[in-house]
């Protein structure tokens, strides 16, 4: 397994609920941000200490316009974006000298389904313009650089117009950044295939890496041969746990499927970055670490 490889996170709200967090509400896990970031920071701190490289912000679902909605003014919205990189720096920045190795912030940017909060991020087809998503995306895309993460994770993308936008902004923010789609077999989550999707994203310099998460750990293989033949670009690859999430109950169903073993494929497909989305854990990352490396 080559030393490259980039050991991601996993997700920030499992990791939440273990600690005993409800996050029922439409902020997700960016309530915690206005009510407790110290227990933001304990998660990135697991996952570092597990072997993750990479601290993904609590930025995902956080936006100015659902934070306003959430009764928060627009000054106060943006600073609680801003404050979601600051929190990661800061955990990275105590601890990167006692585990002595490069230590790395992601800003996660999020679909905009996900600021919908009604399961729509696993479908795409939002019914909006272009304008309407430029509009939502580019102002938080701006808060997050300016805070000064090392680069941006645009993750769960399952729409391909969707990801034209971002793609344009992107380019126009010049900030490296990782794109992910959300997939379903060798389609997006919106239903066009893989091999269009990823040829919109090809050519978008700041990008360092393209991808798939969110998505069946056995849909990864596929989804990464696509991105590469599309962008030659190194692969992204952070799937869940392999469940199915269920918007109206707001719970997962069907079973576990992430087995770090798959990773040695998913790095022979390219892929310089892997972790794990959704219900993996630090214990989970501390396994995936071990494989990667060769200890496991």
């Amino acid at each position: 397994m080559p030393d490259s490889v980039v050991t991601l996170d996993g997700g920030l709200s499992n990791a939440l609920e273990d600690r005993g967090h409800d996050l029922s509400s439409d902020l997700w896990t960016a309530r915690l941000l206005l009510d407790d970031p110290g227990e933001i920071a304990a998660v990135h701190e697991a996952y570092y200490r597990a072997g993750a490289d990479v601290a993904t912000t609590a930025s995902y679902q956080a936006s100015v316009p659902g934070l306003v909605a959430a009764g928060l003014e627009r000054t106060r919205a943006e600073a609680v974006i801003r404050a979601s990189v600051t929190v990661a720096r800061d955990t990275r920045d105590r601890l990167a000298d006692e585990l002595g190795r490069p230590l790395l912030v992601a800003a996660s940017v999020g679909p905009y389904g996900a600021y919908l909060a009604d399961g729509s991020e696993y479908r795409g087809r939002y019914g909006v313009s272009a304008r309407v998503l430029r509009d939502f995306h580019a102002p938080r895309l701006e808060l997050l650089a300016a805070a000064g993460p090392d680069l941006l994770a645009v993750e769960t993308v399952p729409d391909a117009d969707e990801a034209e936008v971002l793609v344009s902004l992107l380019a126009d923010l010049g900030l490296p950044a990782w794109f992910s789609y959300a997939v379903a077999g060798d389609a997006t989550r919106a239903g066009q295939p893989l091999t269009a999707a990823y040829d919109v994203v090809a050519g978008c310099e700041p990008l360092v890496a393209v991808g798939v998460n969110c998505s069946s750990p056995y849909d990864v293989g596929g989804a990464l041969a696509a991105a590469r033949t599309a962008t030659g670009l190194p692969g992204v690859a952070y799937p869940n746990l392999g469940e199915a999430w269920d918007a109206e109950r707001h719970a997962w169903t069907g079973a576990p499927e992430y087995d770090v073993a798959l990773a040695s494929g998913w790095v022979a497909a390219g892929a310089a970055y892997v972790g794990g989305c959704c219900r993996v854990g630090p214990g989970l990352i501390g396994e995936l670490r071990a494989r990667l490396s060769g200890r496991g």
